[in-house]
Order: C-alpha cells, then structure tokens, then sequence
C-alpha cells in the first residue's frame, strides 16, 4: 500500500510567502485499526483483497511527507478507552496531535503520555471551561476543537454558551493558542473561520478536504486538516512515491 502525497506542504526551497497553508492528515482509529468517514459514521479501511491497513504501515508513509499527523481515537471519543498503548506506538517516530477523546484534565495528560505533540480537547467532550483551565494549569500542549452542526456550536452540556465565538474568546483567555474549527455535516464557515483566525492560529477540520486548500488562507486560517481517503485510494494505484529529502517544518508553537 503506498500513498501518495500530492498535497504535502511544499518543499523547503520555495519561498514562505507563496507556499499555501499546510495540510494536515488526519487519520482515524477504532480497535486498533485505521477507518475512513462513512454516510453513517466511520468505516473500517480495507485495501482493494479486503484487508484492513495495518495502521503503522499508514502512519509511517504519512510520515515520510507530512511533518504533523492528526490522530482520532475512536475508542476514546465514543467510548471513553482510548487506545494508550497503540498510540504511544505510533508517537515514537510521528509527531501527532491526538483526540483521544479528552473529558477532563487528567486525561489529557494522559494523551501527553504517549508521546503526543499535544492533546486535542473538544467541545463537544470536554467538561466544560473549568476542566480546559485544569488541563492548561497541567501543561500548555494541548489543542481546542471548536465542533459546530447542523444546530449550531456541538458542546457538551458543562458549557454555558452557544456562540462559537465567544467559546473561542474564552478558551484563548485561558490561554491556549491552536485553535481547530471542526464542522460536521455541514460545509466549512469560512466567515466563522476568518472570525476565529483573527485572534490566532486556527485550522481548519471535519468536512474540510484538500480540495477547500485555496480558502485557507484568504480565511486567515493557519491550515487545513484532511481525511486521507484519498491518499489510501491513490496509494493502492500507484508505486511507493520517492522519499523526499528536506520536509517543511510545520511549527505548532508559532505565535
């Protein structure tokens, strides 16, 4: 299985001001296995025998082009078991950002534990903003997931706010600085996009693709977080793509 990475940050030597925001790939796993979106919730992956991706093999191959990995734990998000084990594995040779389905601060560090670059808290999961000031107090590596709907900002029922806006207001105040604006179901705002990226680094997730890449930047998002169905459909088609020798760095602690 190869994959191909066709929309890989572009390669040192190009200038920074031309280069287009970065993408991120995002990979999604349940029971130890990678699984892709579905019309009715995630999919197990399988390879064109029938075989499910070995999910080292595809993390490995992301790596060789992307320098930042997005990684959903399904078991933790759904289920409150997050696959510790496996994603400490997976974290030795990959820089990731995890959603492990975080509910409180202690949880989160034990997503730090693994190895994460930093731990993911979502708002449609975590216990409310007392919880994200624990997590803060315990370590500044983390992420917040603003998730909106069809209904308006998904949060879980700790939070005393609606607006999306001032959910990401009150997150920076604390003071947490990536923010991820995470649609489900419905297209990308890219005016809530812009809005959210004026007061700092914000991507972009949920029914994003790499074809969106071009709305990235005229939203002021910092760049954009992709699913790799795609990439595990080309890869099957095609040869191992060339390693390539000088990946961009993609810094999650700019300013």
């Amino acid at each position: 299985m190869a994959l191909r990475a066709g929309n890989a940050p572009a390669q040192s030597g190009t200038s920074a001001a031309a280069a287009p925001p970065p993408l991120i790939p995002c990979v999604l796993l349940r029971r130890g296995e990678v699984c892709l979106p579905g019309a009715d919730g995630p999919v197990r992956a399988l390879t064109p025998s029938g075989t499910p991706y070995d999910p080292f093999d595809v993390v490995d191959r992301l790596n060789r082009e992307y320098p930042l990995l997005y990684i959903v734990d399904l078991d933790g998000v759904s289920a409150a078991e997050p696959q510790l084990d496996l994603l400490q594995e997976l974290a030795r040779d990959a820089a990731l950002w995890i959603d492990g389905g975080v509910r409180n601060a202690d949880q989160a560090i034990d997503i730090l534990v693994t190895g994460a670059r930093r731990a993911v808290l979502s708002s449609a999961v975590i216990a409310g903003p007392r919880e994200v000031r624990r997590a803060w107090r315990l370590s500044s590596e983390l992420v917040f997931e603003i998730e909106t709907g069809s209904e308006g900002l998904v949060v879980s029922s700790d939070w005393s706010t609606t607006d999306p806006l001032a959910l990401a207001r009150a997150v920076r105040e604390v003071g947490l600085d990536h923010l991820v604006v995470s649609p489900r179901g419905i297209d990308p705002d890219w005016n809530l996009v812009h809005e959210v990226a004026a007061g700092g680094p914000t991507w972009v997730d949920g029914s994003f693709s790499a074809a969106d890449r071009a709305r990235l930047a005229p939203s002021g998002a910092r760049g954009g977080i992709f699913h790799i169905d795609r990439l595990l459909a080309e890869g099957d088609a095609a040869a191992p793509p060339p390693l390539t020798s000088g990946r961009p760095d993609v810094r999650d602690d700019e300013d």
